[in-house]
């Protein structure tokens, strides 16, 4: 009979295992499905007369501009789009970038990643971080407000260009895109600066005035965007932090996410500084003159689910006949934390490990080191777990040990809330006596576990955060250690290594409690076959390395015993 309910309640595991293939496979076609039937809305849109016409007032035009103030001028805080005057698209391409940028205003409409992509396979298209569609925005744009800036309440500057497709070729290591706009008797260049291999474009504005009067102006950098949500982990799935990000005088890192902007605009004063929108693995961000004393603003639309995050540099002044330059970079990529401190103090805390960023960012070099000899972020993992839990030997040993010796006063604590169960004084003064006489603390387990939980959380944010892990193989079915286990076997392992690590420990005296571990074995199985791959992969070898260790230990104390 034993024989029998055990085969029949394998049989529904391998029923269910098999049912949650094939919901994880109609998932999958289901999204694909969805984002197919999108395409149509999610492609650029290309600005025409017509076009402008029947949208004449939607968000895509015209672009708000932030607000600036200016020595004795009026305030410029929108600029509306002549109908009349229609941009067009300049296709840049560089070995790491694909930027689209429109003419009017010079606005950078689309950038795609070639050395990113979408899904992992073999004509994979690029992973688009900027776009501006007919269902989302996010759009970087710049321009010149004050008493000469180009950017006004009649409008925003239509620039003209030589061609409109610029291409980084071999052997060379930068390109210049030069748009051009004239001005009465003061010509404007605005240039884009793009380098091979970087991610990082500069923004430069040539000012030559040939006017009898001095030119003044000031520079803004701003990125425009919906609140919409490319998403990452799905429903039960890891939800890293989406929103803007910016450093002050007060703090180095201040996440505003979209509903802090909503419920309240950001606006202060300092030198430097930078102001980013971060999601999972890329960011987006301006830079302005970090010797200057910038203002910078993040504000929601009115009632539109659109928000601005932007700086506004000091206005400049360009005396009759003279020529003078005012410039910012804009880096649109992955969340690289050793260039992004390269670019400015602290941008580099946009790689958000939390407050555990010091524990968090030695393991990451740690991690890369073993990287750069293994080659394989899998195997990397695996070691650098190792490494941890050695680090952690003797400490592991005395919980164990602690556990051990608690599992073998167990028949001895039985036979005490057999014999005092209905006294409860009585039966805690005799387990009491029992720890004392076998000269055992009971809290001895819990210290060394508390010591290590702080390395375990940051390097679990490590391998969050960690875009070098996207698109990664590790090995057979694990092509990608940044998603889901397809066949959710990591997961499986995991939930059977943390079912055997809870046998080795000592039960809970409380009924109840030790319901609720026998069931946490289960739970985090479900909850962890929508992780990472890649985080699956940490907590399965950390509890596999821990139950070899308890183990032994437990077998020594037995056997002395």
């Amino acid at each position: 009979m034993d024989w029998q309910r055990t085969g029949l309640f394998g049989a529904i595991l391998v029923v269910l295992y098999l049912l949650l293939l094939q919901w994880s496979e109609f998932d999958e076609r289901r999204q694909q499905a969805i984002a197919e039937s999108n395409k149509a809305a999610n492609e650029l849109i290309t600005p025409t007369v017509p076009e402008l016409e029947s949208a004449a007032g939607e968000q895509e035009f015209p672009s708000e501009i932030a607000e600036v103030e200016t020595s004795g001028e009026t305030p410029v805080t929108q600029a509306v789009e002549s109908k009349a005057e229609v941009g067009q698209l300049v296709r840049v391409t560089t070995d790491v970038l694909n930027v689209v940028i429109d003419t009017q205003g010079g606005d950078l409409v689309r950038v795609s990643l070639p050395e990113h992509l979408v899904e992992l396979e073999e004509d994979g298209e690029p992973f688009v971080i900027l776009n501006r569609t007919a269902s989302a925005t996010y759009i970087a744009q710049s321009g010149l407000v004050g008493a000469n800036g180009t950017d006004t309440r009649e409008g925003r500057p239509l620039f003209s260009v030589s061609k409109n497709t610029y291409q980084l070729g071999d052997g060379e290591e930068s390109l210049n895109v030069d748009l051009r706009y004239r001005q009465g008797n003061t010509s404007i260049t605005k240039r884009f600066i793009f380098r091979r291999g970087d991610y990082l474009v500069d923004v430069v504005y040539l000012i030559d005035n040939q006017d009898t009067e001095g030119w003044r102006a000031s520079l803004f950098g701003q990125i425009k965007r919906d609140s919409h949500n490319p998403g990452s982990g799905g429903a039960m799935g890891v939800q890293p932090f989406l929103g803007g990000a910016l450093r002050t005088d007060e703090e180095n890192y201040k996440k505003l996410d979209f509903d802090d902007i909503a419920d309240e605009s950001f606006k202060s004063s300092f030198e430097g500084g930078w102001v980013a929108m971060v999601q999972h693995y890329f960011i987006s961000a301006w830079i302005p003159n970090q010797s200057t004393s910038n203002t910078f603003n993040l504000r929601k639309l009115g009632s539109q689910d659109m928000y601005i995050l932007g700086f506004t540099s000091p206005q400049v002044e360009v005396p009759p006949g003279e020529s003078a330059q005012i410039a910012a970079q804009f880096y649109v990529g992955p969340k690289d934390q050793y260039r992004l401190e390269e670019i400015s103090p602290f941008l580099g805390l946009t790689v958000d490990y939390g407050w555990l960023w010091w524990i968090a960012k030695p393991l990451f070099w740690v991690l890369l080191q073993i990287y750069l000899v293994v080659n394989n972020w899998g195997w990397a993992i695996i070691i650098l777990t190792i490494l941890i839990k050695l680090a952690f030997f003797k400490l592991s040993a005395t919980s164990y040990r602690s556990m051990a010796n608690m599992r073998k006063l167990q028949p001895e604590m039985q036979r005490i809330r057999e014999l005092y169960g209905n006294d409860r004084q009585k039966m805690s003064q005799e387990t009491m006596n029992l720890y004392k006489k076998e000269k055992v603390n009971p809290m001895g387990g819990c210290l060394p576990i508390l010591v290590q939980m702080p390395v375990f959380i940051a390097l679990y944010w490590v391998l969050l955060e960690s875009v070098e892990l996207r698109h990664t193989p590790w090995i057979l079915w694990i092509q990608d250690l940044s998603v889901r286990d397809p066949y959710f076997v990591l997961p499986l392992i995991m939930g059977l290594s943390m079912f055997v690590q809870q046998r080795l420990n000592p039960a809970p005296p409380d009924p109840t409690q030790a319901k609720v571990m026998q069931i946490m074995p289960i739970a985090f199985t479900i909850f962890f076959m929508f992780f990472p791959a890649g985080l699956v992969l940490y907590w399965t070898v950390n509890n596999t390395l821990s139950i070899l260790q308890q183990w032994v230990i437990t077998r020594r104390i037995e056997a002395a015993g």
